[in-house]
C-alpha cells in the first residue's frame, strides 16, 4: 500500500479530527504547489487571486458575491508556521474534546467557532474608525478561530484537566487555554489586528457553547442535523441486487446432506487416527460450516 492509500485508508476509517487535520494540510499543500508553479511560470499575482476567492473579505460589497468565503478561510492557510501551531493546538485540544463531546460536535463547534471569528472581524472593521480605513482590502485566512473555539470550550468544560508541558509538569488546561488565548489574541494587537479580533470571536462562541451545554443545552444541536442532511445528499445509495435461485427438489437436498455428511465422518475419522492438526485448510474449513 502506498502512501496516497494510506492516506486514503486514514481519512475513510479515522475520525472527525483526523479529518479535518487532513483538510487543512491538504488545502495547505495544494496552495503551495500553485504558489510554486506562479513563481515558475512568472506569474505571482495568480496565489494572490486564489487566496482572496477563499479568504474571507470585511468589504461587504465583496462578501456578498464570495458568501462562501465565511466557510473556506478557516481551512485555508498560506504559511507554515501559521498551519503547524494550528494543526498542533487542533490535535492536542482535539483529542481532549472528543474524550467529553461526540465527534459531530467537534466540527460544529470548528465550524460554527470560525464563522463567529469571520463575523465579529467582519463587523469590527465596519464600525471601528480605526480599521473601517483598511476595510476596502482586507482579508482573513486560517483555522485560528475554530481551533481556539475548540480550546475554550473544552478547557471551561474541564478546568481542572492536567496537561503535562515539557519542563514544567502537570497544568491546569484553563491556564494553558487562557495564557494562548492572551498570547495570540491580545498581546501586541497593532500586528494582525484582523486575525486576533477572529480569534476572540472563536473564543466567545467556545465560551458560550460550554456555558450553554452545562445547563442542559447544546447550542451546536441544529447545525449538526444540518450537516447531516448535507452529506445523505451526497452518500451513493447501495443498490439492492435481486438473484432467483432455481428450486431444490428433495431428491436434490438428500443427496447434498449426505455427500456432506461422508466428508464429515472422513473428516471425524482423520482426526481420530491423527489428530486434528492433521487435516488441511479445506478440511478444517468443512468442519467449521457444518459446525454452524
Amino acid at each position: 500500500m502506498n502512501i496516497i492509500e494510506e492516506i486514503k485508508v486514514s481519512f475513510k476509517t479515522g475520525n472527525n479530527l483526523t479529518r479535518l487535520i487532513y483538510v487543512n494540510l491538504g488545502i495547505f499543500l495544494f496552495l503551495q504547489v500553485v504558489m510554486i508553479f506562479s513563481r515558475l511560470f512568472g506569474n505571482d499575482q495568480q496565489i494572490y487571486t486564489l487566496i482572496k476567492f477563499i479568504a474571507v473579505p470585511t468589504h461587504l460589497e465583496v462578501l456578498v458575491t464570495r458568501p462562501w468565503t465565511l466557510f473556506s478561510y478557516m481551512f485555508t492557510h498560506k504559511d507554515f508556521l501559521h498551519v503547524l501551531f494550528n494543526i498542533l493546538w487542533l490535535y492536542w485540544f482535539g483529542r481532549i474534546f472528543l474524550s467529553y463531546f461526540s465527534e459531530r460536535q467537534l466540527i460544529s463547534v470548528y465550524i460554527l467557532g470560525g464563522i463567529a471569528g469571520a463575523l465579529l472581524y467582519i463587523i469590527s472593521y465596519n464600525i471601528f474608525p480605526g480599521l473601517q480605513a483598511q476595510a476596502l482590502d482586507s482579508y482573513a485566512l486560517g483555522a485560528s478561530a475554530s481551533v481556539m473555539a475548540i480550546v475554550i470550550a473544552v478547557a471551561f468544560l474541564v478546568p481542572d484537566y492536567k496537561i503535562y508541558i515539557v519542563l514544567i509538569g502537570p497544568v491546569r488546561i484553563i491556564y494553558v487555554a487562557l495564557i494562548g488565548f492572551v498570547l495570540s489574541s491580545l498581546v501586541d494587537f497593532s500586528v494582525n489586528t484582523g486575525g486576533k479580533i477572529a480569534h476572540i470571536g472563536g473564543a466567545a462562541f467556545g465560551y458560550l457553547y460550554t456555558y450553554k451545554y452545562n445547563r442542559g443545552k447544546d447550542i451546536s444541536i441544529w447545525f449538526s442535523q444540518f450537516l447531516d442532511k448535507l452529506f445523505s445528499l451526497f452518500k451513493r445509495e447501495k443498490k439492492m441486487k435481486v438473484t432467483h435461485k432455481k428450486p431444490v427438489t428433495d431428491y436434490e437436498y438428500n443427496k447434498q446432506k449426505n455427500s456432506q455428511q461422508k466428508d464429515v465422518d472422513r473428516i471425524l475419522d482423520k482426526i481420530s487416527k491423527q489428530g486434528y492438526e492433521s487435516l488441511s485448510k479445506e478440511e478444517k474449513e468443512i468442519l467449521f460450516k457444518m459446525g454452524k
